[in-house]
């Protein structure tokens, strides 16, 4: 059977000085496979869009930021993700430069800039805690990572980069 997983983007907007990330804390919506944790911003591709356009769309409609810079730090292939068992496949971007301020929050939650230092104390998907370091460590090369998933627990991890 193909692997025909659903596309998406995630991104992590650092703080003009490099020390925060803009994280969503998912609390809006009750019936949010994510409530209680907090997440990067991003979502679902649209039609005729590329992953660079769905992530700037994404940090937009979610943040209300105009990105001016952002770098692909890596890809990740999610099955067995979704509230259904639905395929994902990520597009991890870091951004590091936009225009404007963020709301207080959006339809999904509050919005928070965290210290870098601190992310790990966040509630989050158990999995984020194992690609987190690599979105923000100084490999230049992207990474990407197999993570599936079964009965909303992470089953294993692993990755490569050149």
């Amino acid at each position: 059977m193909p692997y025909t997983p659903i596309t998406g983007t995630l991104g992590y907007v650092l703080s003009p000085d490099d020390r925060q990330v803009l994280m969503v804390h998912r609390n809006a919506r009750k019936d949010d496979q994510h409530l209680g944790k907090y997440n990067g911003l991003g979502g679902k591709l649209e039609n005729n869009e590329d992953v660079a356009e769905g992530m700037l769309r994404e940090i937009r409609e979610e943040a209300d930021i105009t990105v001016t810079a952002m770098e692909l730090r890596g890809t990740i292939s999610w099955p067995g993700f979704g509230p259904n068992g639905e395929d994902w496949l990520g597009f991890i971007f870091l951004i590091t430069a936009f225009d404007g301020t963020p709301p207080a929050d959006n339809d999904e939650g509050d919005l928070r800039w965290v210290l870098r230092e601190e992310l790990m104390d966040l509630p989050m998907w158990e999995g984020d805690r194992h690609f987190l370091p690599l979105v923000f460590d100084s490999d230049p090369r992207p990474f990407h990572g197999v993570m599936p998933y079964q009965n909303g627990k992470m089953v294993s991890w692993r990755f490569s980069r050149f």
